[in-house]
């Protein structure tokens, strides 16, 4: 009985050493509410918690990350969607709880649906095609989000069963719902470009996480057209620092919600450890600086590697980068609904770029990113027109694309200020060499 009660001690005390601590403080910062975070070092805890804060549609201004020997120390300076501090002690608390529980590994269950992952070739009318597929055979999407990028689609839709609302696990039911969206998929049947498709068996997972991974092994990042090239508004270094064994890696571009859940996301599932960042945003920028190493403790070691590392961060940010207009639909859920939106944005030659299907309640609250064959915003006669034709009250214009700087001179301010702030490297390095940042070598 004494030796079980000294193990449950044991047991307790390796629990609280392990759990996050976390400390939300509303009065050091007049402009964002301060989120503190300590923990024993473990791989991908950075993002949970990071995926937590933007699960809320929380805005991160300013983070500090750091890691000293086996203990990490996170500093995050967020603000709601309007640039607010975050008052409401609901979410406070949510917040602390949430992060306290990542040691636990817990995450958002999701129950009574099947899950289909698909990867294919993008083409205007595709997502119409999908969903007349769909609904042909009888599947109701209950929830879904898809994603475009460098020719190429990713998409994670959740169904059930329109007749009786269950999910579907026919083996045989399955396979053909596989079969006929893998012909939709294909698109011009290049072998290079083979449609991929499955269902999940983790029913548990990040869907967003997911897209990243499903287009990061469809090498979204290597399949650029001979006519696309790279984004002047996205600049991302990577060098060494030799001394310490760290690789650098700044990444400068538009600020928007989630960046730094989509940079970090993909270093985590290239296996790179962070083991200390500095995240700024001013205006409408962001820079963001990370120092990595592979989960071994080298650091990138060939062009080649440093080169991917680039093209994946790249992709990472342009994935989810705000391309067209985003129109809201909010309508009760039909059989076929998703089916007859799509296939009038097709006829009216919109093409989907991103799009995120919710229903709650049999009410379906979806959202479109539409460009026009071109891949231009659409004109704003047409956007109207498909609205009068779907529904003026059911079908909105929430958010037109932000106006674009200049582009001649924001490509050479945006590449100025990159190599501006990658010299801050050289500020972190002093601190390391003069001890005021201890190394975790």
């Amino acid at each position: 009985m004494a030796m079980k009660g000294y193990l449950d001690e044991y047991e307790k005390l390796v629990i609280r050493m392990n759990t996050p601590r976390v400390v939300i403080d509303n009065g050091v910062c007049s402009s964002a509410t301060i989120v503190k975070v300590d923990s024993a070092r473990r791989n991908g805890i950075l993002l949970e918690a990071v995926q937590i804060l933007t699960d809320l549609n929380l805005s991160i201004k300013k983070a500090y990350i750091s890691s000293d020997g086996r203990w990490n120390m996170d500093v995050f300076h967020v603000t709601d969607l309007n640039g607010n501090k975050l008052n409401d002690q609901s979410v406070l608390r949510y917040i602390e709880q949430s992060i306290e529980k990542v040691y636990y590994g817990e995450n958002i269950e999701v129950n009574g649906l099947t899950a289909l992952e698909l990867t294919g070739t993008d083409r205007i009318g595709l997502l119409s095609e999908m969903f007349a597929v769909l609904s042909d055979l009888n599947c109701d999407v209950v929830d879904a989000k898809l994603w475009t990028h460098n020719g190429r689609v990713a998409s994670v839709i959740y169904l059930r069963d329109c007749s009786s609302g269950s999910p579907i696990l026919d083996s045989l039911r399955i396979s053909k719902i596989e079969g006929r969206l893998k012909n939709v998929l294909n698109g011009d049947n290049d072998v290079n470009s083979a449609a991929k498709t499955c269902v999940s068996v983790d029913s548990m997972m990040h869907i967003e996480r997911r897209l990243h991974q499903l287009m990061f092994e469809d090498r979204d990042y290597e399949k650029r057209s001979k006519t696309q090239e790279r984004s002047p508004m996205v600049v991302v270094t990577v060098q060494n620092w030799a001394e310490r064994g760290y690789s650098v890696v700044n990444v400068h571009c538009r600020d928007r919600t989630k960046l730094l859940f989509d940079v970090v996301c993909t270093l985590t599932d290239m296996e790179y450890a962070v083991f200390h960042a500095t995240i700024n945003t001013a205006d409408d920028q962001a820079h963001l600086e990370f120092y990595i190493r592979h989960k071994d403790g080298s650091p990138i070691s060939s062009e080649a590697e440093r080169q991917r590392v680039i093209q994946c961060l790249e992709a990472a940010v342009e994935r989810r980068a705000l391309e067209g207009v985003r129109l809201e639909l909010k309508h009760p859920d039909k059989q076929g609904l998703l089916a007859e939106v799509t296939r009038t944005f097709r006829e009216n030659g919109l093409n989907v770029t991103r799009t995120e299907i919710s229903t709650s309640s049999d009410m379906a609250t979806n959202i479109f990113y539409v460009t026009d064959a071109n891949g231009d915003d659409p004109d704003s006669k047409l956007i109207e027109s498909v609205r009068e034709k779907i529904g003026l009250e059911c079908l909105r214009v929430k958010e037109m694309p932000t106006v674009n700087h200049k582009k001649g001179d924001g490509e050479e301010q945006q590449q100025t200020k990159a190599v501006l702030v990658s010299l801050g490297s050289l500020v972190w390095r002093n601190l390391f060499n003069f001890g005021l940042i201890k190394s975790c070598s």
